[in-house]
Protein backbone atom coordinates (compact mmCIF):
# COMPACT_ATOMS: atom_id res chain seq x y z
CA UNK A 1 0.00 0.00 0.00
CA UNK A 2 1.19 3.51 -0.83
CA UNK A 3 0.89 6.22 1.80
CA UNK A 4 -0.20 9.31 -0.17
CA UNK A 5 -0.36 12.87 1.16
CA UNK A 6 -2.73 15.27 -0.61
CA UNK A 7 -1.93 18.89 0.22
CA UNK A 8 -4.18 21.82 -0.63
CA UNK A 9 -4.93 25.42 0.28
CA UNK A 10 -1.76 27.49 0.56
CA UNK A 11 -3.23 30.58 2.19
CA UNK A 12 -2.98 32.70 -0.96
CA UNK A 13 -5.49 34.23 -3.34
CA UNK A 14 -6.38 30.79 -4.79
CA UNK A 15 -6.72 28.99 -1.44
CA UNK A 16 -10.44 28.21 -1.77
CA UNK A 17 -10.10 27.00 -5.37
CA UNK A 18 -7.33 24.63 -4.25
CA UNK A 19 -9.74 23.15 -1.71
CA UNK A 20 -12.32 22.50 -4.46
CA UNK A 21 -9.71 20.88 -6.69
CA UNK A 22 -8.54 18.73 -3.78
CA UNK A 23 -12.06 17.39 -3.27
CA UNK A 24 -12.02 16.08 -6.83
CA UNK A 25 -8.55 14.54 -6.51
CA UNK A 26 -9.32 13.04 -3.10
CA UNK A 27 -12.28 11.18 -4.60
CA UNK A 28 -10.09 9.81 -7.40
CA UNK A 29 -7.23 8.82 -5.08
CA UNK A 30 -9.61 7.20 -2.60
CA UNK A 31 -10.94 4.96 -5.37
CA UNK A 32 -7.52 3.30 -5.79
CA UNK A 33 -7.11 -0.04 -3.97
CA UNK A 34 -3.40 0.45 -3.29
CA UNK A 35 -3.60 3.91 -1.71
CA UNK A 36 -3.99 5.08 1.89
CA UNK A 37 -4.85 8.76 1.64
CA UNK A 38 -3.84 11.46 4.11
CA UNK A 39 -4.77 15.12 3.70
CA UNK A 40 -3.37 18.43 4.89
CA UNK A 41 -4.63 21.96 4.38
CA UNK A 42 -1.91 24.63 4.29
CA UNK A 43 -3.10 27.71 6.16
CA UNK A 44 -0.99 30.92 6.27
CA UNK A 45 0.40 30.03 9.71
CA UNK A 46 -0.13 26.30 10.15
CA UNK A 47 -0.93 22.92 8.62
CA UNK A 48 -4.14 21.15 9.59
CA UNK A 49 -6.32 18.27 8.48
CA UNK A 50 -9.61 19.01 6.66
CA UNK A 51 -11.26 18.54 10.08
CA UNK A 52 -9.05 21.23 11.60
CA UNK A 53 -6.59 19.10 13.59
CA UNK A 54 -2.97 20.38 13.59
CA UNK A 55 -0.57 18.25 11.55
CA UNK A 56 3.06 18.31 10.45
CA UNK A 57 5.37 16.77 7.84
CA UNK A 58 8.92 16.23 9.08
CA UNK A 59 12.23 16.10 7.24
CA UNK A 60 12.06 12.30 7.59
CA UNK A 61 8.72 12.33 5.67
CA UNK A 62 6.77 11.56 8.85
CA UNK A 63 3.23 12.91 8.63
CA UNK A 64 1.80 13.36 12.10
CA UNK A 65 -1.64 14.49 13.17
CA UNK A 66 -1.74 15.95 16.68
CA UNK A 67 -2.36 13.20 19.18
CA UNK A 68 -1.54 10.40 16.77
CA UNK A 69 1.44 8.40 15.55
CA UNK A 70 3.49 9.44 12.52
CA UNK A 71 3.19 7.80 9.12
CA UNK A 72 6.00 7.75 6.57
CA UNK A 73 4.65 9.29 3.36
CA UNK A 74 5.60 7.63 0.05
CA UNK A 75 4.25 10.23 -2.40
CA UNK A 76 2.74 13.71 -2.24
CA UNK A 77 0.10 15.40 -4.41
CA UNK A 78 0.46 19.18 -3.97
CA UNK A 79 -2.94 20.44 -5.12
CA UNK A 80 -2.09 24.09 -4.48
CA UNK A 81 -2.92 26.71 -7.11
CA UNK A 82 -0.74 29.80 -6.93
CA UNK A 83 1.66 30.22 -4.00
CA UNK A 84 3.35 28.04 -2.73
CA UNK A 85 2.28 25.28 -5.13
CA UNK A 86 2.93 26.80 -8.57
CA UNK A 87 5.87 28.91 -7.40
CA UNK A 88 8.14 25.91 -6.80
CA UNK A 89 8.34 26.46 -3.04
CA UNK A 90 6.56 23.33 -1.84
CA UNK A 91 8.37 21.26 -4.49
CA UNK A 92 11.73 22.55 -3.20
CA UNK A 93 10.76 21.32 0.27
CA UNK A 94 9.86 17.92 -1.14
CA UNK A 95 13.18 17.75 -2.99
CA UNK A 96 15.08 18.55 0.22
CA UNK A 97 13.37 15.80 2.25
CA UNK A 98 13.44 13.29 -0.62
CA UNK A 99 9.67 12.96 -1.03
CA UNK A 100 8.42 12.02 -4.54
CA UNK A 101 5.52 14.16 -5.73
CA UNK A 102 3.12 14.81 -8.58
CA UNK A 103 3.82 17.74 -10.85
CA UNK A 104 6.51 19.95 -12.27
CA UNK A 105 9.89 20.44 -10.57
CA UNK A 106 10.75 23.68 -8.73
CA UNK A 107 12.43 25.50 -11.63
CA UNK A 108 9.66 24.71 -14.11
CA UNK A 109 7.06 26.03 -11.69
CA UNK A 110 9.02 29.23 -11.06
CA UNK A 111 9.56 29.90 -14.76
CA UNK A 112 5.89 29.42 -15.62
CA UNK A 113 4.45 31.29 -12.64
CA UNK A 114 6.28 34.46 -13.61
CA UNK A 115 4.75 35.64 -16.89
CA UNK A 116 7.92 37.54 -17.84
CA UNK A 117 10.25 34.55 -17.56
CA UNK A 118 7.68 32.41 -19.38
CA UNK A 119 7.64 34.78 -22.33
CA UNK A 120 11.43 35.00 -22.48
CA UNK A 121 11.73 31.22 -22.57
CA UNK A 122 8.92 30.82 -25.10
CA UNK A 123 10.59 33.30 -27.44
CA UNK A 124 13.86 31.39 -27.03
CA UNK A 125 12.01 28.18 -27.98
CA UNK A 126 10.48 29.85 -31.07
CA UNK A 127 6.97 29.59 -29.65
CA UNK A 128 4.91 32.68 -30.60
CA UNK A 129 3.33 34.52 -27.66
CA UNK A 130 1.30 37.66 -27.06
CA UNK A 131 2.98 41.08 -27.57
CA UNK A 132 3.69 42.81 -24.25
CA UNK A 133 5.46 45.59 -22.37
CA UNK A 134 7.23 44.79 -19.08
CA UNK A 135 6.86 47.16 -16.13
CA UNK A 136 9.62 46.31 -13.59
CA UNK A 137 8.51 48.83 -10.93
CA UNK A 138 5.51 51.02 -10.21
CA UNK A 139 6.95 54.34 -11.33
CA UNK A 140 6.05 57.30 -13.57
CA UNK A 141 8.28 55.80 -16.27
CA UNK A 142 6.36 52.52 -16.12
CA UNK A 143 3.02 54.31 -16.35
CA UNK A 144 4.32 56.22 -19.37
CA UNK A 145 5.27 52.92 -21.05
CA UNK A 146 1.82 51.53 -20.29
CA UNK A 147 0.12 54.57 -21.87
CA UNK A 148 2.38 54.28 -24.89
CA UNK A 149 1.44 50.60 -25.31
CA UNK A 150 -2.27 51.30 -25.03
CA UNK A 151 -2.12 54.11 -27.58
CA UNK A 152 -0.37 51.66 -29.91
CA UNK A 153 -2.68 48.67 -29.36
CA UNK A 154 -5.97 50.36 -28.47
CA UNK A 155 -6.98 47.82 -25.81
CA UNK A 156 -4.75 46.00 -23.33
CA UNK A 157 -4.66 43.54 -20.46
CA UNK A 158 -2.75 44.65 -17.39
CA UNK A 159 -1.46 41.59 -15.53
CA UNK A 160 0.38 40.98 -12.29
CA UNK A 161 3.46 39.06 -13.42
CA UNK A 162 3.32 36.42 -10.69
CA UNK A 163 -0.27 35.37 -10.16
CA UNK A 164 -2.59 32.72 -11.55
CA UNK A 165 -6.30 32.25 -12.34
CA UNK A 166 -6.59 35.83 -13.66
CA UNK A 167 -5.87 37.26 -10.18
CA UNK A 168 -4.54 40.80 -10.60
CA UNK A 169 -5.55 40.84 -14.27
CA UNK A 170 -7.54 43.71 -15.77
CA UNK A 171 -8.88 44.43 -19.23
CA UNK A 172 -8.56 48.12 -20.10
CA UNK A 173 -10.55 49.61 -22.98
CA UNK A 174 -10.15 53.30 -22.18
CA UNK A 175 -7.07 55.36 -21.30
CA UNK A 176 -8.77 56.89 -18.26
CA UNK A 177 -8.87 53.45 -16.60
CA UNK A 178 -5.25 52.49 -17.26
CA UNK A 179 -3.56 54.16 -14.28
CA UNK A 180 -5.81 52.45 -11.76
CA UNK A 181 -5.39 49.06 -13.45
CA UNK A 182 -1.59 49.35 -13.32
CA UNK A 183 -1.66 50.37 -9.65
CA UNK A 184 -4.06 47.55 -8.81
CA UNK A 185 -1.91 44.96 -10.60
CA UNK A 186 1.15 46.07 -8.64
CA UNK A 187 -0.74 45.22 -5.44
CA UNK A 188 -0.48 41.55 -6.43
CA UNK A 189 3.04 41.40 -7.85
CA UNK A 190 6.28 43.39 -7.86
CA UNK A 191 6.31 43.30 -11.69
CA UNK A 192 3.50 43.89 -14.16
CA UNK A 193 2.88 43.16 -17.84
CA UNK A 194 0.82 45.19 -20.25
CA UNK A 195 -0.30 42.87 -23.05
CA UNK A 196 -2.01 43.57 -26.33
CA UNK A 197 -5.66 42.50 -26.06
CA UNK A 198 -6.05 40.13 -28.98
CA UNK A 199 -9.42 39.58 -30.65
CA UNK A 200 -9.06 35.86 -30.51
CA UNK A 201 -10.51 32.50 -29.61
CA UNK A 202 -9.21 31.04 -26.34
CA UNK A 203 -7.98 27.48 -26.73
CA UNK A 204 -6.53 25.12 -24.12
CA UNK A 205 -4.52 21.91 -24.33
CA UNK A 206 -4.01 19.36 -21.57
CA UNK A 207 -0.46 18.02 -21.60
CA UNK A 208 0.40 15.06 -19.38
CA UNK A 209 2.65 12.02 -19.08
CA UNK A 210 0.74 8.74 -19.08
CA UNK A 211 1.89 5.17 -19.61
CA UNK A 212 5.25 6.21 -20.99
CA UNK A 213 3.82 8.76 -23.45
CA UNK A 214 3.72 12.56 -23.39
CA UNK A 215 0.13 13.37 -24.37
CA UNK A 216 -1.19 16.63 -25.80
CA UNK A 217 -4.97 16.54 -26.18
CA UNK A 218 -6.93 18.13 -28.97
CA UNK A 219 -7.56 21.80 -28.11
CA UNK A 220 -10.62 22.67 -26.06
CA UNK A 221 -12.18 26.13 -26.15
CA UNK A 222 -13.34 28.75 -23.67
CA UNK A 223 -16.55 30.36 -24.93
CA UNK A 224 -16.68 33.74 -23.24
CA UNK A 225 -19.45 36.31 -23.39
CA UNK A 226 -19.53 40.08 -23.09
CA UNK A 227 -15.99 41.48 -22.95
CA UNK A 228 -14.52 38.05 -23.62
CA UNK A 229 -12.41 38.26 -20.44
CA UNK A 230 -12.11 34.89 -18.69
CA UNK A 231 -11.90 36.39 -15.20
CA UNK A 232 -11.41 34.62 -11.85
CA UNK A 233 -15.18 34.69 -11.22
CA UNK A 234 -15.95 33.42 -14.72
CA UNK A 235 -13.57 30.50 -14.18
CA UNK A 236 -14.93 29.31 -10.85
CA UNK A 237 -18.33 30.84 -10.06
CA UNK A 238 -21.40 28.60 -10.18
CA UNK A 239 -23.19 31.47 -11.96
CA UNK A 240 -20.52 31.84 -14.65
CA UNK A 241 -21.88 32.76 -18.08
CA UNK A 242 -18.79 31.34 -19.78
CA UNK A 243 -19.14 28.07 -21.63
CA UNK A 244 -16.54 25.50 -22.63
CA UNK A 245 -16.12 23.08 -25.47
CA UNK A 246 -14.01 20.08 -24.58
CA UNK A 247 -12.97 19.93 -28.24
CA UNK A 248 -12.80 23.17 -30.24
CA UNK A 249 -14.67 23.15 -33.53
CA UNK A 250 -13.73 24.59 -36.90
CA UNK A 251 -9.98 24.07 -36.52
CA UNK A 252 -8.02 22.81 -39.47
CA UNK A 253 -5.77 19.80 -39.08
CA UNK A 254 -2.79 22.12 -39.58
CA UNK A 255 -3.93 24.45 -36.79
CA UNK A 256 -4.50 21.56 -34.39
CA UNK A 257 -1.09 20.10 -35.14
CA UNK A 258 0.66 23.45 -34.74
CA UNK A 259 -1.04 24.08 -31.37
CA UNK A 260 -0.08 20.61 -30.13
CA UNK A 261 3.49 21.09 -31.36
CA UNK A 262 3.82 24.41 -29.53
CA UNK A 263 2.35 22.90 -26.36
CA UNK A 264 4.76 19.96 -26.38
CA UNK A 265 7.70 22.19 -27.28
CA UNK A 266 6.92 24.48 -24.35
CA UNK A 267 6.40 21.56 -21.94
CA UNK A 268 9.72 19.94 -22.83
CA UNK A 269 11.68 23.17 -23.23
CA UNK A 270 10.67 24.58 -19.86
CA UNK A 271 11.53 21.31 -18.13
CA UNK A 272 7.98 20.49 -17.00
CA UNK A 273 6.80 17.13 -15.72
CA UNK A 274 3.65 15.07 -15.20
CA UNK A 275 0.99 17.64 -16.16
CA UNK A 276 0.24 21.17 -17.30
CA UNK A 277 -2.48 23.07 -19.12
CA UNK A 278 -1.21 25.20 -21.99
CA UNK A 279 -3.43 28.09 -23.11
CA UNK A 280 -3.48 29.70 -26.56
CA UNK A 281 -5.07 32.51 -28.53
CA UNK A 282 -6.14 31.98 -32.13
CA UNK A 283 -6.50 35.44 -33.66
CA UNK A 284 -8.91 36.50 -36.38
CA UNK A 285 -5.91 36.55 -38.74
CA UNK A 286 -5.17 32.90 -37.97
CA UNK A 287 -2.13 33.61 -35.76
CA UNK A 288 -1.53 31.13 -32.94
CA UNK A 289 -0.11 32.68 -29.76
CA UNK A 290 0.72 30.86 -26.54
CA UNK A 291 -0.89 32.82 -23.69
CA UNK A 292 0.22 31.04 -20.52
CA UNK A 293 1.11 27.72 -18.91
CA UNK A 294 -0.53 26.42 -15.74
CA UNK A 295 1.73 23.91 -14.00
CA UNK A 296 -1.08 22.68 -11.74
CA UNK A 297 -4.35 23.38 -13.56
CA UNK A 298 -7.76 23.56 -11.93
CA UNK A 299 -9.33 20.24 -10.98
CA UNK A 300 -12.83 21.45 -10.08
CA UNK A 301 -15.92 19.83 -11.65
CA UNK A 302 -15.98 22.52 -14.36
CA UNK A 303 -12.22 22.64 -15.00
CA UNK A 304 -10.94 21.98 -18.50
CA UNK A 305 -7.90 19.80 -17.74
CA UNK A 306 -9.79 16.77 -16.36
CA UNK A 307 -12.56 17.21 -18.92
CA UNK A 308 -10.08 17.16 -21.82
CA UNK A 309 -8.26 14.17 -20.33
CA UNK A 310 -11.49 12.22 -20.00
CA UNK A 311 -12.61 13.28 -23.50
CA UNK A 312 -9.45 11.65 -24.86
CA UNK A 313 -10.50 8.47 -23.07
CA UNK A 314 -8.08 8.58 -20.14
CA UNK A 315 -9.28 8.14 -16.56
CA UNK A 316 -8.02 10.57 -13.92
CA UNK A 317 -7.89 7.78 -11.33
CA UNK A 318 -5.84 5.57 -13.68
CA UNK A 319 -3.61 8.55 -14.50
CA UNK A 320 -2.88 9.21 -10.81
CA UNK A 321 -2.19 5.51 -10.24
CA UNK A 322 0.20 5.49 -13.22
CA UNK A 323 2.12 8.53 -11.96
CA UNK A 324 2.45 7.12 -8.46
CA UNK A 325 3.55 3.67 -9.67
CA UNK A 326 5.93 5.04 -12.31
CA UNK A 327 7.62 7.44 -9.93
CA UNK A 328 8.03 4.99 -7.05
CA UNK A 329 9.25 2.23 -9.39
CA UNK A 330 12.12 4.43 -10.58
CA UNK A 331 13.35 5.34 -7.10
Amino acid sequence: MHQILLLCGGGGSEHDISLKSAEYLAAKLSSLDNVILHQAVLQPDRWETPEGRPCTLSSSRQFTVQGGEGTVIDYAVPCIHGCPGETGDIQSFFEIIGLPYLGCPPEGNRLCFNKVSTKLWLSGLDVPNTPYVFLPVNSPASHARAFQAMRKWGCVFVKAASQGSSVGCYRVDELKDLEKAVNDAFRYSSQVLVEKAEKARELEVAVYEFRGELVATKPGEILTSGSGFYSFDEKYSATSSTGTAVEAGDLTAEQQEKIRDYALRAFRGLGLRDLSRVDFFLTAEGEILLNEINTFPGMTPISMFPKMMEHRGDSMAEYLNDRIASTLKNR
